[in-house]
């Protein structure tokens, strides 16, 4: 497939059309024209470049790119070295960013509450989503739910929380400031990936759980069915790399 073509049907597929995301999404660098194997990964890291080398892949597709502003400021440093790999290999980069995470099938908030059995009410904002679980379960359960599924132990603060949850509200990666607007919506806990030191006093003052599953678990779901669907939908040869990351 063209790597243009790639762009376009994953743009169509995606709704590509949020334009107040901070960043460009797409084809972020060219390389060859005919993409043959493609690695996926939730950020551009030097350790997923070597994977794309090992792999002989042509093609990354990532949720955090290479660029942070739709203007090039500088290229040194980390960055030089990245793009140095890129471009001596002739590798197509592409990053979606939002339209990965609120996408209603393939999304990181979609998959959040496919594996959490989280039946979905609404958003409250276009990157936050907030519903009912299968049934109300006492928090420490819900604790071990995410441990199994997720392979990790979340941040978890309920200090003031009621001990059974049943209405929830999530966002993936650094969604900690939008607890007080999910709050309005009558919810038991809050789940995203990050949290910051003030989150835990709203958490508090509210009376509701905080639940922080770290930004990369948070969002390594999305760009993997991505992949998947890419891959039975146009038979592409497609490898979801796993680059561990505890934050």
């Amino acid at each position: 497939m063209e790597n243009f073509i790639l762009e376009k049907i994953i743009n169509k597929k995606l709704f590509n059309n949020f334009n107040k995301d901070i960043v460009y999404n797409g084809l972020q660098i060219e390389g060859e024209k005919i993409v043959r194997k493609i690695i996926t990964g939730v950020s551009i890291c030097q350790d997923l470049l070597n994977s794309a080398l090992y792999h002989k892949a042509n093609a990354i597709i990532v949720h955090h790119g290479c660029f942070w502003d739709k203007k090039i400021k500088y290229i040194h440093g980390i960055q030089r070295n990245r793009l140095k790999t890129i471009l001596s290999h002739n590798i197509n980069l592409y990053s979606w960013h939002l339209p990965l995470d609120i996408h209603p099938e393939l999304g990181n908030n979609a998959q959040i509450a496919k594996k959490l059995n989280i039946f979905i009410q609404g958003e409250i904002l276009p990157y936050v989503l907030w519903g009912i679980l299968e049934y109300k379960i006492n928090s420490l359960d819900f604790v071990k739910k995410i441990e199994k599924i997720f392979k990790k132990t979340p941040i978890h603060f309920h200090q003031n929380a009621p001990n059974y949850i049943h209405r929830i509200a999530w966002c993936s990666g650094k969604g900690q400031s939008f607890i007080q607007q999910a709050y309005k919506f009558g919810i038991d806990a809050f789940l995203t990936g990050e949290v910051s030191e003030e989150t835990i006093y709203i958490a508090k003052e509210l009376g509701i759980h905080i639940f922080a599953l770290g930004h990369y678990c948070s969002e390594k779901y999305g760009i993997q069915s991505l992949g998947n669907w890419l891959n039975k939908k146009y038979n592409l040869d497609v490898i979801f790399i796993d680059i561990y990351n505890p934050a």
